[in-house]
């Protein structure tokens, strides 16, 4: 009689521990899946919701006047982080108090509510020429704008030709409307040589 009852209470333990387990294992699967469809939902956020080829977009002033166009190639939207990706993007200021300046580079990123343009790979920069202020034309590999602001900035290597001078620097601060740069690091201008008359 001991034998059968020590016998009941091993299968009595044996039978609970496998239910604890089988339970265990279905929880860890339960996990798992759950997972893989959060990563999933992860992945298809980060998907594009529109994809614009051949664009152009104007943006208007408070006073419903052009301010600045934005064109390129493609526009990829993200709708994870309301961001956009643009291929071989131009960048026209249309300020009416200012010429005309455009910029392009090979690709550029539109982020925080459309009022940060980071150009990157070949960024150039062609300001008309207004009166008495000369043609400019500007040079980097990364720029940062702030078209609201009319403003632009790079941490990079920098070339800027006014005039027939030329300046360089480490690095650059530019605000368009006050007609300021500030040249980073070991800056350098060279002027040409006097007009003899």
């Amino acid at each position: 009689m001991r034998k059968r009852t020590a016998h009941r209470w091993r299968l009595s333990i044996t039978l609970v521990i496998a239910v604890f387990v089988a339970f265990g294992t279905f929880w860890l699967l339960q996990l798992l899946n759950r997972g893989e469809e959060d990563m999933l939902a992860d992945k298809r956020l980060n998907e594009p919701d529109y994809i614009i080829e051949q664009f152009s977009v104007v943006r208007m002033t408070k006073e419903g006047k052009p301010s600045y166009i934005v064109s390129g190639d493609k526009l990829v939207h993200r709708p994870i982080d309301d961001a956009s990706e643009i291929d071989k993007p131009m960048v026209r200021n249309l300020s009416s108090t200012h010429p005309p300046m455009d910029m392009t580079a090979e690709r550029a990123r539109v982020d925080e509510n459309n009022t940060r343009v980071q150009l990157k790979g070949n960024v150039k920069i062609d300001r008309a020429a207004q009166g008495k202020s000369p043609a400019m034309q500007m040079t980097t590999q990364a720029l940062t704008v702030y078209p609201d602001e009319d403003r632009m900035e790079t941490d990079q290597p920098v070339q800027i030709v006014q005039g027939g001078a030329t300046a360089t620097g480490a690095g650059m601060k530019a605000n368009n409307a006050t007609r300021q740069v500030s040249l980073n690091g070991r800056g350098r201008i060279v002027y040409p040589p006097p007009q003899t008359k």
